[in-house]
C-alpha cells in the first residue's frame, strides 16, 4: 500500500549527493585570490516553492563587500530524488521540504574556509486532474462490497494514497464509509461518489435482492502447515437452484486462539482474499462470508523450525580501511579467488585465494586511481574482473578492465570512461557486455569481447531518475532507481525486441519507501515463480525510539580518537527487503518483504531458495525463501542463521557492518565494512534422537 502524504516524506532519504558536478570541478589555484575576496553568497531566491514535475529558476552569485560578483566555483547539492538542479532551473521530483545546499569550492592548501548556505525547498503536489472509482463485484442487498478510487495529475501521475472523500446519494439505500467500502440496506438505485480536492466520480448501483442461499469454502488443508506456508481458499455462493452465483462479493476474515505462553503476539498472520499465511503456530480460522452466508475452517499451524547453525570457517582481516563489495568466482585454472574493494584508501583492491575457505590468503592487491573502489565482479567465465572508480584525480573515473588469465596475477587490460566519466559506483559484468551505472544517471553497456579494447554499445537514461544499481538476468536489466524503484530494460531477451545495441524499456515499479537501493531476480523452481527482491538504504533512523549514536560522537567513517573520545560508532540506518511477483512483468504485485526492525539493508544474494541478505549493522542473515512468499518472513520463522561479525581491530572495533554475501560452493563468503572478508558455513540441521 502506498504511504500517506506525511507518511512518505518521513521515510524519504534527505541526503545531499552532487548534482552539479561541473562546478564542483573547478578548483584552480591561480582563483585563491577570488575566494578569498568572497564575503557572501547571495541566493535568487531566499526559498523555493514548487509543485512536482515544475521547473523555477535558481542562481547563486558570490559576491564582494562591495556587492560586486566575484568569480569562483559552487557547489550546489540537492536531497537525491527531491529536485534536480541543472542550468540554472531546479524541477521539483518528489513532494516534501527539503534543502538545496551551495558551497564556495576552494583551492587546497589554502587554508580557506569555504561559504555556504541552505535554502528551504518545499515541493508540492500537483493539482489533481482526475478521479477514477471503480467496484469489482455486484452490489447485492445485505451485501459490503469495497470500491477502489484513484487520483491522477494532467502529467498521468497517480497520487500516491489520496484521502478520498466518500458519500452516497441515498444512505437508506446504501451506506459507505471512508475507507471505500459500500453496504447495501435495501433495495433500489444508489450513487457512489468519491471526491478528491474538488475533482470527483461516480459509479450508480441497482441494489438487487441477494441470490444466494449457500455458500462452500473450499481450500482447507489437509497436510502439515507450517508458519510461512501460504494457504489458497475459495469459496463458491450457490442459489436455491444450485447455480453458482458468479458476482457474489466474498468478504475473507482471519481469527486465531492463543495457546499456552502465546498470549500478547504481536500478529498472527495474514489475510489476503482467499489467500492466508500464518505468523505464529497454533489454531488458526479462517472464515468466508457474503451477505447473510459464512463458512469458516479452523486448522493447526505448526512452528517452521529452519534454524541451523553456522560456523566460522575463515576470516581476511582487513583493518587499514573500509571493506566494500566482494565477488567469488572459479578462476580459470580452476581455484577459487575473491576480490574485494575498499572505501576512501587511494584506489585499493585487494585479491584472495579461498579455494580453502578456512585459510583466507591475500595473494595481491592492485592500486588504481579512486578514492574509492566501490564495486568489483568478475565474468562468468573467469576471463576478466572489474573495478568501479570513484574520485579520480583527473576527474574522469571510469572503471579497470584487468586481464584475469593468470588469477594469481591479475593485470589491467584497459581502462575505460567513455560516457562514464562522472563515477561508477556500481556495474554488472557477463561473458560479452559490462554494464557500468555513470555518475547515477545512466547506464553505459560496453562490448568486452576483446578486453584490451572495449568498444561503447548503447546506453539507457530513465527519464528524470536517479539509479545505483544494476543486475542482469536472462537478457533483462532491473536497475534500482530509489524513488522510481526498479525499472526493467530489454538488453537481449528480446520478448520486447530489446538487445544490448537497442535497450527497451519493459516496465517499472515503485515501492512505498522510496529508496530502492539494490535488486536481486529469482526464479523458484518449486513455483515456477519469479521474484523480485528489492533492497532499501535509508542511512539513519529518524523518527525511531532507537534512532542511533548522537551525530556529537563521531561518524562510523572515522576511527576512534582518543584525545577527543569521537568516532568508532557504527552508523545508523533501517529499511528492509520488498518482494515482488515478477512472473508476469505486465502485471506485477508486491507481495512480501522481510524486515528487521531498527537495522538496514545492503547488498542481496539468492540462491536454492535462501537469501543471503547483508544488513548491514543486523549482520549477514540466511532467510528460508522457499515456496509461495506472502507476507513479512521475519515474523514467520523464516530466518535460518543471524551472524554479527565483529573484530577488536576492525577498523571501527567491535562494530558490525555487512555489505554483502555470497555463496560459493557450499560455504558463505561476505564482507564486513569494518573487519574485512569472511567465510561461513551452515551446519546441517540434526535430526532428534528417538
Amino acid at each position: 500500500m502506498p504511504l500517506r502524504q506525511g507518511e512518505l516524506l518521513k521515510h524519504r532519504i534527505i541526503t545531499p549527493i552532487l548534482l552539479s558536478l561541473s562546478l564542483l570541478l573547478i578548483a584552480l589555484p591561480s582563483r585563491a585570490q577570488d575566494a578569498r575576496a568572497v564575503a557572501r553568497l547571495a541566493p535568487s531566491a531566499s526559498q523555493l516553492s514548487l509543485a512536482a514535475g515544475e521547473q523555477v529558476p535558481f542562481t547563486v552569485q558570490a559576491l564582494d563587500l562591495s556587492g560586486a560578483i566575484v568569480d569562483v566555483p559552487l557547489r550546489i547539492t540537492g536531497p537525491r530524488n527531491a529536485v534536480s538542479i541543472e542550468n540554472g532551473m531546479v524541477q521539483g521530483l518528489q513532494p516534501g521540504e527539503y534543502e538545496i545546499v551551495v558551497t564556495m569550492v576552494v583551492p587546497a592548501n589554502t587554508g580557506l574556509e569555504p561559504l555556504s548556505l541552505r535554502v528551504p525547498v518545499v515541493v508540492t503536489w500537483p493539482r489533481a486532474s482526475a478521479v477514477g472509482v471503480e467496484a469489482r463485484a455486484t452490489v447485492y442487498e445485505g451485501t459490503t462490497v469495497k470500491h477502489r478510487a484513484w487520483v491522477t495529475h494532467a502529467d498521468n501521475s497517480v497520487r500516491p494514497d489520496p484521502e478520498i472523500r466518500w458519500s452516497s446519494s441515498d444512505p437508506s439505500i446504501a451506506t459507505v464509509d471512508q475507507f471505500g467500502n459500500v453496504t447495501a440496506q435495501m433495495l433500489g438505485t444508489v450513487t457512489i461518489t468519491a471526491s478528491f480536492e474538488g475533482v470527483t466520480d461516480s459509479v450508480t448501483h441497482e441494489v438487487t435482492a441477494f441470490p444466494g442461499s449457500q455458500i462452500e469454502l473450499m481450500g482447507r488443508p489437509d497436510a502439515r502447515v507450517r508458519t510461512g506456508d501460504v494457504i489458497h481458499f475459495d469459496a463458491m455462493v450457490r442459489d436455491n437452484g444450485g447455480s453458482v452465483v458468479e458476482d457474489a462479493p466474498l468478504s475473507w476474515s482471519h481469527s486465531y486462539t492463543a495457546t499456552e505462553g502465546m498470549l500478547g503476539v504481536p500478529a498472527t498472520g495474514q489475510m489476503l482474499g482467499g489467500k492466508f499465511v500464518a505468523d505464529i503456530a497454533g489454531i488458526h480460522s479462517v472464515t468466508v462470508s457474503a451477505g447473510p452466508l459464512s463458512a469458516r475452517a479452523s486448522f493447526e499451524v505448526s512452528p517452521r523450525e529452519v534454524v541451523q547453525e553456522l560456523e566460522v570457517v575463515g576470516h581476511g582481516p582487513e583493518n587499514r580501511y573500509r571493506t566494500t563489495d566482494l565477488w567469488i568466482f572459479e578462476g580459470t585454472d580452476g581455484r577459487d579467488y575473491a576480490i574485494t574493494g575498499s572505501k576512501v584508501s587511494g584506489g585499493f583492491s585487494f585479491f584472495y585465494d579461498v579455494t580453502n575457505p578456512a585459510l583466507i590468503t591475500k595473494i595481491d592487491s592492485i592500486q588504481v586511481d579512486a578514492r574509492t573502489i566501490n564495486d568489483v565482479k568478475a565474468s562468468p567465465d573467469g576471463r576478466y574482473a572489474v573495478l568501479s572508480r570513484e574520485g579520480a584525480t583527473n576527474r574522469r573515473d571510469g572503471l579497470v578492465i584487468l586481464d584475469m588469465s593468470d588469477p594469481t596475477n591479475p593485470v589491467i587490460a584497459s581502462f575505460y570512461d567513455e560516457g562514464i566519466t562522472g563515477g561508477v559506483h556500481n556495474m554488472f559484468a557477463a561473458d560479452d557486455y559490462l554494464y557500468a551505472l555513470a555518475n547515477g544517471d545512466k547506464y553505459v553497456i560496453i562490448d568486452v569481447a576483446d578486453i584490451y579494447d572495449p568498444q561503447y554499445v548503447s546506453e539507457y537514461n530513465h527519464p528524470d531518475s536517479r539509479l545505483h544499481d544494476v543486475w542482469v538476468a536472462d537478457g533483462l536489466a532491473y536497475s534500482s532507481e530509489w524513488g522510481t524503484g526498479v525499472v526493467v530494460v530489454d538488453v537481449g531477451n528480446g520478448r520486447w525486441g530489446g538487445s544490448p545495441e537497442n535497450p527497451v524499456f519493459v516496465t517499472s515499479y515503485a515501492t512505498p519507501s522510496g529508496a530502492t537501493h539494490a535488486t536481486f531476480p529469482y526464479y523458484q523452481e518449486s513455483t515456477g515463480k519469479t521474484y523480485l527482491f528489492l533492497g532499501d538504504e535509508i542511512m539513519n533512523r529518524r523518527g525511531l525510539a532507537w534512532a542511533g549514536y548522537p551525530e556529537s560522537m563521531g561518524s562510523y567513517s572515522n576511527r576512534y580518537d582518543p584525545s577527543t573520545g569521537t568516532g568508532g560508532i557504527p552508523l545508523a540506518n533501517r529499511g528492509y527487503i520488498q518482494i515482488i511477483d515478477f512472473t508476469d512483468p505486465e502485471n506485477t504485485q508486491m507481495v512480501a518483504r522481510y524486515e528487521v526492525p531498527e537495522f538496514g539493508t545492503h547488498n542481496i544474494w539468492v540462491e536454492d531458495d535462501k537469501l543471503y541478505q547483508a544488513y548491514y549493522e543486523g549482520g549477514l542473515r540466511v532467510v528460508d525463501v522457499s515456496g509461495e512468499l506472502m507476507g513479512n518472513l521475519y515474523t514467520q520463522g523464516r530466518e535460518i542463521s543471524v551472524f554479527k561479525p565483529v573484530s577488536q581491530t576492525g577498523y571501527t572495533q567491535n562494530a558490525t557492518m555487512v555489505w554483502g554475501a555470497q555463496p560459493h560452493k557450499g560455504h558463505v563468503f561476505f564482507s564486513d565494512t569494518n573487519s574485512g572478508l569472511w567465510s561461513v558455513k551452515l551446519l546441517p540441521k540434526q535430526r532428534p534422537i528417538s
